[in-house]
């Protein structure tokens, strides 16, 4: 074949289509060639024919591939690719590796997940650039990273059918060989593979399990706790979770919090709820809550106490009060991790189906990590759904920059005087938190007065 022609058959052509490259290494995979062209005006011996070949007078690697044409032939210049730090954020410079999800040997498609940062927000997944195998490691999990940081070494090329399988099958080498030492006996091979056959029945091999029977009991009692036990155990703090509480206790010193309470009777809407929830459900996709309906309720509320809507901004805790005509609520999602609030945006404009669904597509985001910062940034007003965990009565703390947050609590039924007679009726306590600096009691109270009137009377809302 022409590409194994030694180099004397081109004696008449001169190596031109090489650039010149005195100060970049390169690393050159040469089938044909014994010489190549390394500082101006010299020629650098490879070390053999075949293979990766180190080029002297280069000094750093090319991270893509090159094609060198040489006539018929070709040079291929390999380097490995460098995975960094991603961008995360303009406020996040760094992060925790909390894991890998390839390990070295394994093959990666494009934008596959190799590694996942826990930052004081979110969880930022690190993605291959390209396809290939990783190489090396080069942080350990549970490490600070910083935005640029080399992450992962990465071997562009190679298939799925090639490289991980080749990787895949390293491991397992030493087994093969030694069935392949079996081979020649032919007693031996039906022994060997009987006896996988009576160590997976527990009733055929009876030493075996009476030589492990009394090591898992004796785990098992070494691992639970002795009674009266008075062991600790120190567990750091994740990112999330310190910002959580640097967030709330700035809270605290900053706004002047004041909540006021009132009780809703919750029959209307649930009987709203029950006539049309299937019919919703069947036309959207989407499962009509609660939350929907006190989102729109404050909305409505806010048209008459602006306030509720603004924020106080500027230097030495603000002097300047910040009104604005759009609504992004907050929801608070809990998470294993911690209390998240992601963003929904516009409310003004949605009806109670398009609330749900964007509030249902947030919580899913947020338990399944994959929330971002543009999920979470803003928000002018928060809920707090307290009550689905069975709360009936707290406090919730505001989430600064914004002037309040209306905290919902369990349904519980009471003996209520309706129009001069006891029924028992669904209740449920509001709460709602606001600064005192921006909102005075009189507004705070007739906003919850407003939300209760709308929910124990939802017609109330098409008329807002």
């Amino acid at each position: 074949m022409a590409s194994r022609l030694p180099l004397r058959q081109f004696a008449g052509q001169r190596l031109r289509s090489i650039p010149r490259v005195p100060r970049v290494p390169r690393q050159i995979c040469c089938r044909t060639f014994t010489w190549t062209t390394g500082a101006e005006g010299s020629r650098a011996p490879a070390r053999s024919i075949h293979g990766l070949q180190s080029v002297p007078n280069l000094r750093s690697t090319i991270s893509r591939v090159n094609l060198i044409s040489i006539g018929n032939h070709q040079i291929r210049t390999y380097a490995d690719t460098v995975v960094k730090v991603p961008q995360m954020a303009e406020s996040i410079t760094e992060g925790t590796l909390k894991q890998f999800s390839k390990q070295v040997g394994d093959y990666v498609e494009r934008d596959e997940e190799i590694a996942t940062i826990e930052t004081d927000k979110i969880d930022v997944s690190v993605n291959a650039p390209e396809s290939g195998v990783i190489k090396e490691l080069l942080v350990n999990e549970e490490d600070t990273v910083t935005v640029g940081q080399d992450l992962v070494k990465l071997e562009p090329g190679g298939a799925p059918g090639t490289k991980s399988e080749q990787a895949n099958e390293k491991p397992k080498e030493p087994a093969a060989t030694s069935s392949e030492s079996e081979k020649p006996k032919a007693p031996e091979p039906a022994q060997s593979s009987a006896a996988p056959e009576k160590s997976s029945s527990p009733a055929t091999e009876a030493p075996k399990p009476s030589q492990q029977a009394p090591s898992k009991p004796q785990a098992s009692e070494n691992a639970k706790p002795a009674l009266g036990n008075r062991e600790e155990r120190r567990v750091k703090m994740n990112r999330m979770r310190l910002r959580i509480a640097e967030r709330l206790k700035q809270s605290q010193n900053t706004a002047a919090s004041l909540t006021t309470f009132n009780e809703v009777d919750m029959s209307s809407l649930m009987e709203f709820r029950k006539l049309y929830k299937d019919d919703v459900l069947k036309k959207t996709g989407v499962k009509l809550g609660f939350m929907s309906a006190f989102s729109r309720a404050c909305v409505l509320a806010m048209k008459d106490i602006p306030a509720v809507n603004a924020s106080i901004e500027g230097p030495n805790g603000g002097d300047t009060i910040v009104y604005r005509d759009y609504v992004d609520i907050s929801v608070a999602v809990a998470t294993e991790k911690g209390l998240v609030t992601p963003v929904v945006r516009n409310a003004e404009t949605m009806d109670l189906v398009g609330v749900e669904k964007a509030i249902a597509d947030l919580g899913k985001k947020a338990r399944d990590n994959k929330l971002t910062i543009e999920d979470m940034a803003g928000g002018t007003f928060t809920i707090s759904n307290g009550g689905v965990f069975g709360s009936l009565m707290g406090t919730p703390i505001i989430n600064l920059p914004q002037a309040a947050v209306l905290g919902l609590h369990a349904i519980k039924d009471k003996p209520v005087a309706v129009n001069g007679k006891v029924e028992i009726r669904p209740m449920m306590y509001l709460a709602l938190t606001y600064d005192h600096r921006l909102l005075d009691g009189r507004e705070a109270v007739t906003f919850l007065v407003k939300v209760k009137e709308y929910i124990e009377d939802p017609r109330r809302m098409l008329l807002g």
